[in-house]
């Protein structure tokens, strides 16, 4: 029978079902946990930075937060790839998942940036030793029919670990909207990372370890979990470089381009969100507040220390003199210099960084818009103003996190089944045809992406096309790695190609970073610095095409020993 027959489940018996759904929940919430964070970092990093979101230093610190959950996932992942080897798939799956479940929910808890980052790193390292050990786990456990679409099926399944991260953000960002939840809606998002905890108990209880694992740990002529041998051996050695190289060009396309989908729509709905506040009156009593706010410096530097944030009024063009003169006067209140119209004026006159001094026009409309600071009448009160403003943020800030949940809901809808049809496919055309199809795919969809979404329709189809070309590579990687290597060397091996990867795949997410805030910036006239950084970087797909030349064929052959 064909590996792509329908009726492969018929093989499995009750402890084979057993096995996968336990390693697809270890997989599962494993994914919850990693999807908490894509939504959740933007938001947490300028709650801990006290920024707005769209200053540029969130999406630097953002992209470095990425680059070391990465780096923590990687080492993880090669500690605990030997540790299945050695002591045991089932044993191992038990540390993995405590440590990313506790982690998550310690990130809920922190105070800084810098601790927030480590709980990040400490998170990475649960989550990049599951992926090894369940697939090993699975791969071993199953008929060789039956492994291709099982392993799919665990890949597949994993994309509802993701979706039902998008649903609590969902209801976290209603309650945060709506003022039932005290303090920020990505803090309690992290506390529910710690339930997948749980799974632990259910593992301890009842998986066994594999039969050809027991088998390769007598054998006392090869050293179960051994880099040394791995590389020791020139065919090992070569698998183990190649497909360390493929997982990176996919690893590299999702974390460092993919997953910034939600971000660059959270950008886009805060336009569309803050368009519409303008709509409703916001904007003159925006205006009126500046007026009241300049004529009583102290209190503008109360306002600063309560809004954190310079971005008060949004990108609307209507009010460009009101914001650059609002955002002068909070950098001299940063410098320790008085504000009055004269020190505005004199400090808008000068050029600083990318900023031209003013011409003759605006100093003169910009003059009268200060001189009417001066004397303006009566206007709301200033505490009044104050807190229309903050719940004005707090009501777009819930909105938008409300659609960055629907962006990833869209994304991994897509994503279960691009998993899913590279097993189907593979089945027929190879590994390295299905391969090569789906790098093509994921390169063209996330471009388009990037460069052409701006509404809400164009993210119902463009997202998920783009979370079922760019997942459907992970599909053929729980597929393709454990066939790679023998029994002794599986965890390992498959360890060192999907996690050796993302120290090279951790450049990803810092490098968008940097192009985001230093080389696509608003100041060298790019509106959206996202859009251009992700374009980009989609060349990253090209490396995995490259490297399927020198890549083996495992189709319809059994596991190596």
């Amino acid at each position: 029978m064909s590996e792509a027959n329908t009726r492969w489940h018929h093989e499995l018996t009750r402890y084979h079902w057993f096995v996968l759904i336990v390693c697809t929940l270890g997989w599962v919430f494993d994914c919850f946990d990693q999807q908490l964070f894509a939504l959740a970092r933007k938001p947490a990093v300028a709650d801990l930075m006290r920024v707005s979101e769209n200053a540029p230093q969130v999406a630097e610190y953002t992209g470095y937060a990425t680059s070391v959950l990465l780096i923590g996932w990687a080492t993880g992942g090669i500690i605990f790839g030997i540790m299945g080897d050695r002591i045991g798939r089932a044993r191992t799956m038990v540390f993995t998942i405590l440590s990313y479940s506790v982690f998550t929910g310690l990130s809920g808890l922190a105070v800084s940036v810098w601790d927030f980052v480590f709980y990040r790193f400490m998170t990475g390292l649960g989550v990049g030793g599951q992926f090894a050990v369940g697939v090993a786990l699975v791969a071993e456990v199953m008929p060789d029919r039956a492994r291709p679409r099982a392993l799919g099926l665990l890949q597949a399944m994993a994309s509802l670990g993701n979706v039902a991260a998008a649903l609590v953000a969902m209801g976290f960002g209603q309650m945060e909207a709506t003022g039932v939840l005290p303090g920020g809606a990505w803090r309690w998002m992290f506390a529910v990372g710690i339930v997948p905890a749980l799974l632990a108990v259910v593992v301890i209880r009842n998986l066994k370890e594999p039969e050809r694992w027991q088998h390769a740990k007598e054998d006392r002529s090869h050293k179960a979990g051994s880099l040394a041998e791995l590389f020791g051996d020139p065919l090992w050695r070569n698998r183990a470089i190649l497909g360390m190289v493929l997982a990176s060009a996919g690893v590299i396309g999702l974390w460092g381009i993919g997953f910034f989908s939600i971000d660059l729509n959270r950008t886009v709905f805060r336009r569309i969100a803050e368009s519409k506040a303008r709509q409703t009156g916001e904007a003159e009593l925006d205006r009126q507040f500046l007026i009241e706010a300049l004529r009583n410096p102290q209190w503008l530097g109360e306002l600063k220390k309560a809004i954190g944030s310079k971005d008060l009024l949004g990108p609307d063009a209507a009010f460009n003199d009101a914001q650059v003169v609002y955002a002068q006067a909070i950098e001299l209140l940063d410098q320790g210099r008085t504000v009055t119209a004269e020190s505005v004026l004199e400090s808008l006159d000068a050029p600083q960084g990318n900023r031209p001094a003013q011409t003759p026009e605006e100093r003169r409309r910009r003059s009268e818009y200060l001189e009417s600071a001066g004397e303006s009448g009566q206007a709301a009160s200033l505490d009044a103003h104050r807190q229309r403003i903050l719940d004005r943020q707090k009501t777009i800030g819930g909105e938008v996190s409300r659609w960055g949940a629907v962006t990833s809901v869209l994304f991994n809808l897509g994503a279960f089944f691009g998993v899913y049809v590279f097993s189907i496919v593979t089945g027929h055309l190879g590994r390295r045809l299905t391969f090569a199809l789906a790098f093509v795919a994921a390169m063209l969809s996330t471009a388009g992406a990037f460069l052409y979404m701006d509404d809400a329709v164009d993210v119902l189809w463009m997202v998920p096309l783009m979370g079922f070309c760019q997942l459907s590579l992970f599909g053929g990687y729980a597929i393709y790695f454990p066939e790679l290597f023998p029994t002794r060397l599986r965890s390992t091996g498959t360890s060192f190609c999907y996690n050796i990867g993302r120290y090279v795949a951790a450049l990803g997410p810092s490098a968008l970073g940097l192009l985001t805030s230093h080389v696509f910036t608003e100041a060298k006239g790019y509106a959206e610095p996202m859009r251009y950084a992700g374009l980009s970087m989609c060349a990253i797909f090209l490396l995995g095409l490259v490297v399927l030349v020198f890549a083996p064929e495992t189709k319809g052959k059994p596991l190596p020993e």
